[in-house]
């Protein structure tokens, strides 16, 4: 019985598996008329039973009746509270005489004489018990419960080795925020599901979701409140998705959902509209606030948008890339996707040698006063002259520039070159009219925005009278207050003349 339940240590990789082996080699090789295991429940201060070998259904159901009430409790006196507290072999050799066994009678009635509670102890906590039934009186002795003793220690410490593997499992396979699936898992169950689908004969689709404006609110409430919110988040679409196995979390602010089963397209259709529309009406609470959650998602199909999850996956993200430039709530795969995304990705590396090698330049387009004919201004237009493909339109660059964070060094550097050609044009006796630069909003959010306009404006005097910050109305109220703010302090600059540009209305 101990070589046996030792060996169970090296090959059983599964809690309920040890338990119940041990069980039952403790009643098949070792003839006890009974084995149970317990652990501890620290919360209710109980013994829960797991598992069990031998007598009759009935026996350990009133077992289980006895630790599911105040009589089995932690600070009770059973032979199992006792081991716990004692962290040491509680006995009974003689049961049918045993005044202080609740169940005595029950078990002198089924031939039980000696019982022995073996506590089970993990960095010197009792985290468990096995307990073992014997019909001979007498039956534990100094030797024999020193054997028992070491195999109990043997039997926490597989416990201990399984929960470092779990943990280490965890850690691997899992989010530690959230508590879902991370990429890796979701692949892997994502294979498993295409498995399925393939002798099925069906398609399965998997959805990628970025919540919109998450970096702005984690950036103005904190990390914690950040943290926070993706929790709740995780925990809704663990609700709406109907399996918390079919949901991971994949990045910083990305989910994404596998749908096993889909009939018609239209199907995946159905179900994304339902899950965006509901997340945008559930209200998230944060710090004592209510906030609504927007998202967008790309799709991707099996077997039309790939046969494996890591294809199916990266053409997911593609479609997610093109809805977030488009501004789609959600967009399907389509092979021309990933030949945009692999354009831009060309163009992303060529942005982020532009500035340096002095690849910008600035376009002047007049502004004329149609009464008096007079030139009265100019706005600044910025154009890429790309060593690949010549000059490129701002369209073609500035939102991937935002998206990469790049925006505010080229925005600092047309404020910069505005100005000096404005000073140049003064300089040479030119009519010196003000430049509109336009803003963008990553920009005007930036808290540093203040102190680059008053850099720029700082390296001439009357330099500040040749600017004009070009602000679209959305942008402004997008975030009123904080763009109050902002115009406010700019206007406030000692030397500063800048107007804000209105568009007209549509």
């Amino acid at each position: 019985m101990v070589s046996s339940i030792n060996a169970l240590g090296v090959r059983v990789r599964d809690r309920d598996d040890l338990f119940r082996s041990s069980c039952r080699i403790a009643v098949e090789h070792g003839e006890f008329e009974l084995a149970w295991i317990g652990v501890v429940d620290h919360s209710g201060m109980k013994i829960v039973p797991m598992a069990s070998a031998g007598l009759n259904e009935k026996a350990m159901a009133a077992i289980q009746d006895v630790f599911a009430g105040d009589e089995g409790a932690l600070q009770g006196q059973t032979l199992t509270a006792r081991a716990i507290r004692e962290k040491a072999p509680v006995v009974s050799n003689d049961v049918e005489n045993d005044v202080s066994l609740i169940l005595g009678k029950m078990h002198a009635e089924s031939g039980v004489r000696s019982i022995a509670v073996l506590p089970l102890i993990v960095s010197d906590i009792a985290i468990g018990v096995f307990v073992l039934y014997t019909s001979k009186l007498e039956f534990f002795d100094a030797a024999g419960l020193l054997l028992l003793t070491e195999l109990a220690g043997n039997i926490a410490s597989a416990i201990d080795h399984i929960e470092q593997q779990e943990r280490l499992d965890r850690f691997a396979y899992y989010d530690a925020l959230t508590g879902l699936a991370n990429r890796s898992l979701f692949l892997d169950r994502v294979t498993q599901h295409i498995f399925s689908a393939a002798n099925r004969g069906h398609k399965l689709a998997v959805f990628l979701i970025d919540l919109e404006r998450f970096k702005k609110f984690n950036d103005s409430l904190g990390r914690p409140a950040g943290d926070a919110l993706l929790k709740q988040v995780a925990e809704w679409l663990g609700q709406n998705a109907g399996n918390s196995n079919a949901l991971a979390r994949v990045a910083a602010d990305h989910f994404a959902v596998v749908l096993p089963e889909v009939t018609y397209e239209a199907d995946a259709v159905r179900s994304l509209e339902n899950m965006i529309a509901a997340l945008l009406s559930h209200p998230f609470r944060v710090n004592d606030a209510v906030y609504r959650v927007a998202a967008k998602v790309g799709v991707a199909l099996f077997p039309d948008d790939g046969v494996d999850a890591d294809t199916l996956f990266k053409n997911a993200e593609a479609a997610l890339k093109k809805a977030k430039v488009s501004g789609d709530r959600y967009l399907f795969f389509a092979l021309k996707m990933t030949e945009t995304v692999a354009g831009s990705l060309g163009i992303e590396n060529r942005l982020r040698q532009a500035l340096e090698r002095e690849e910008f330049v600035l376009h002047y387009q007049p502004k004329m006063n149609l009464t008096s004919g007079k030139l009265v201004g100019a706005e600044a237009l910025i154009r890429w002259n790309d060593p690949q493909t010549g000059l490129l339109p701002p369209a073609r660059f500035i939102p991937i520039l935002e998206e990469m964070g790049l925006i505010h060094e080229v925005g600092r550097w047309a404020l910069h070159k505005a100005i000096e050609d404005y000073q140049r044009w003064r300089s040479a006796g030119l009519p010196a009219v003000r430049i509109a630069v336009n803003v963008s909003p990553l920009q005007l959010r930036d808290g540093r925005f203040f102190a680059e306009i008053q850099e720029a404006i700082s390296i001439a005097a009357g330099a500040a009278a040749g600017l004009e910050l070009e602000i679209t109305e959305s942008l402004i109220m997008e975030d009123v207050n904080h763009s109050i703010a902002s115009l406010l302090a700019i206007r406030a600059l000692a030397a500063c003349r800048t107007d804000v540009f209105l568009p007209e209305r549509l």
